[in-house]
């Protein structure tokens, strides 16, 4: 397979160039250069809110599915059906359990794909979605407007990926971290009265998916997680397991700060349809512990 991959710099997205290229892929990897790439692909640099200059940089190039790391708003998914509209039979947008977010309710059941109707999402062109401080603070709109915009217009086969909270490896977020200094200092974890349930996914799996996610051929929208989801209270169950010290938890005020991870409304995905499709997501028990580790070093 020839598979292009936009971003993939850092995180994941670098185990996802991986995994593909020992698959024996033939990766080419398109971002602005900030990060070398690693070793066995081709390496384009380009800014992707430049159209032209990608256009430039692909050249006449041609790939069997693109996997699209960084595309946060509807402008830039616009783009993307414009840019790869001759140039790709399949495209994987990577998205994210935040496009959910107005949907959670506490109690609320795990979300399958269909929870979410792209067709009733409005996509605005016109929003200051280049500004930073917009594009922070409007992160799961352009998210759910760019998966609605492609979903209505993309000129070829279309994943959307909703990637739950990633966990493990190089995690430059320092969610987990957050817990790891915390309890392990004895110092108390501020959360919800009722914290709601969340999924989450170890970064190797995610990177493991998109690059099987690739090769396959089913479309549309799929939750990626591991299959239980855990709320706030969990999660430092088991860092003080492995920590060695008993989390200390504090109940915030409606409204103070709280920990990363503690949520009022439910954040579990229902993950039916990634196992039907073949692909089982490990059980959280099976790798947390690790990536807690991982986060303590």
């Amino acid at each position: 397979m020839d598979v292009c991959v936009i971003g993939g710099s850092r995180y994941f997205g670098r185990q996802l160039i991986e995994e593909l290229r020992d698959a024996g892929a033939a990766v080419t990897v398109v971002n602005r250069g900030s990060a070398p790439a690693p070793y066995g692909v081709t390496h384009l640099r380009a800014d992707r809110d430049d159209e032209a200059a990608l256009n430039a940089a692909l050249g006449d190039r041609r790939f069997d599915a693109v996997v699209d790391q960084v595309c946060y708003t509807p402008v830039q998914a616009a783009a993307a059906a414009r840019v790869f509209a001759d140039r790709t039979p399949r495209y994987l947008l990577t998205s994210t359990v935040e496009v959910y977010a107005h949907l959670g309710r506490p109690g609320g059941a795990p979300l399958p794909e269909p929870a979410l109707d792209l067709s009733a999402e409005r996509v605005d062109l016109q929003l200051p979605w280049s500004e930073p401080g917009f594009l922070a603070a409007h992160y799961a709109e352009g998210k759910r407007q760019a998966e609605a915009l492609l979903t209505r217009l993309a000129p070829f086969e279309l994943v959307t990926v909703r990637t739950a909270h990633v966990l493990g490896g190089a995690d430059f977020t320092g969610r987990l971290a957050h817990y790891v200094e915390r309890i392990g200092r004895g110092l108390p974890v501020a959360v919800h009265p009722s914290p709601q349930r969340a999924s989450f996914v170890h970064a190797p799996e995610i990177a493991r998916f998109l690059a099987w996610a690739a090769r396959a051929d089913f479309t549309g929208p799929v939750n990626a997680a591991s299959p239980e989801a855990l709320d706030v209270r969990e999660l430092c169950e088991v860092v003080g397991q492995v920590v060695g010290l008993e989390p200390e938890l504090t109940v915030a005020d409606a409204g103070g700060h709280h920990s990363p991870f503690s949520f009022d409304r439910c954040y579990a995905m229902d993950t039916g349809r990634s196992a039907h499709q073949g692909f089982r997501f490990s059980p959280v028990t099976d790798w947390l512990p690790q990536a807690v580790k991982e986060a303590r070093a």
